[in-house]
């Protein structure tokens, strides 16, 4: 097992998590779990009504818990939500085989989240990777799914696409003050995002980054998470399409980037065609992922939670 690295400095004393608030106005508590091979993982648990299905949010890629932490905390006390975080991502542990960071492993991890929390149901709201696990998870397990917001994916990923996600992860980097960090996710998602401000990207750099025990801001994940994206480890595409269809019976929702690279217009339309009940949202000027903050998000998200028994 490879812990994750240290950090200290101005951040020891807010919450590493969280650099904009102390640890005593948390609105989350800091709960693990296990995974089956040894793993420490982490996730934020956010207090809410006990007689509905708690919503679990599910990162993207290179996220972490400090990804879902504005949607989280609007949903918070009307919903129990959760927010873990996957193995090599923020406060869960790296593994020492990355030959592990693969949906299916993820899956099987959340699954354990779930046996050790008792949840025999939940709303997923997942991003990127966050929506491929709950594919896989409803073609094994459906019934433990009682609604679904897929964020920018579905069963067909565009490859270039995933040619876009292969120049930037994993290549590391790192930055002497969080400004510089900011500029870089601008110089590198700028297209994205189009209409974002300074401001969005420095709040952008602090979710995804943390500060080091060298001083420098670096982004909060285990570089080892893109050894499966290399061409010549990269497995087959497998069809999606069942997993997609497993998810059909229960309010459903796709929430697309107008611009995005992963999911064409053409999947979506096909998506809607199998599962006539899916509402499909487009987040406009936004690519590959909306961050859930837009107003189009919030409004299919309130709709989804609002059929949810």
């Amino acid at each position: 097992m490879v812990e994750p690295r240290e950090f200290e400095g101005p951040m020891d004393s807010l919450d590493r998590a969280s650099p904009d608030r102390t640890t005593a106005e948390r609105s989350w508590t800091d709960r693990y779990w296990q995974s089956a091979d040894g793993l420490k993982l982490h996730y934020r648990d956010y207090a809410g009504r006990s007689d509905r299905p708690p919503v679990i949010i599910l990162h993207g890629l290179t996220r972490n818990a400090r990804d879902g932490a504005a949607l989280a905390e609007r949903l918070a006390g009307e919903w129990r939500v959760q927010v873990p975080e996957m193995r090599g991502r923020g406060m869960s542990d790296y593994a020492s085989d990355t030959a592990t960071y693969n949906p299916l492993q993820y899956v099987a991890d959340l699954t354990a989240l779930l046996e050790q929390e008792g949840i025999a149901r939940f709303v997923a709201i997942g991003t990127s990777l966050g929506g491929l696990m709950t594919m896989l998870l409803a073609l094994t397990d459906p019934e433990r799914i009682a609604a679904a917001a897929l964020v920018d994916v579905g069963p067909v990923v565009d490859e270039a696409g995933i040619a876009r996600i292969r120049e930037y992860v994993g290549q590391g980097g790192s930055f002497p003050t969080w400004i510089h960090a900011a500029r870089a996710l601008q110089e590198l998602h700028g297209a994205v995002h189009p209409d974002f401000a300074l401001e969005d990207w420095l709040a952008m750099a602090k979710r995804v980054m943390a500060l080091g025990a060298n001083g420098r801001v670096a982004y909060d994940y285990d570089m080892g998470i893109a050894a499966p994206f290399h061409a010549d480890a990269a497995p087959a595409a497998a069809d999606l399409w069942p997993a997609f269809e497993a998810l059909k019976g229960r309010p459903l929702a796709l929430l697309r980037g107008e611009t995005s690279a992963i999911i064409s217009r053409e999947t979506a339309a096909e998506m809607k065609r199998r599962v006539p009940e899916l509402a499909v949202v487009t987040i406009p000027r936004t690519g590959h992922a909306p961050t859930l903050a837009e107003p189009e998000s919030l409004a299919a998200i309130d709709a989804l939670l609002a059929q949810v028994a």
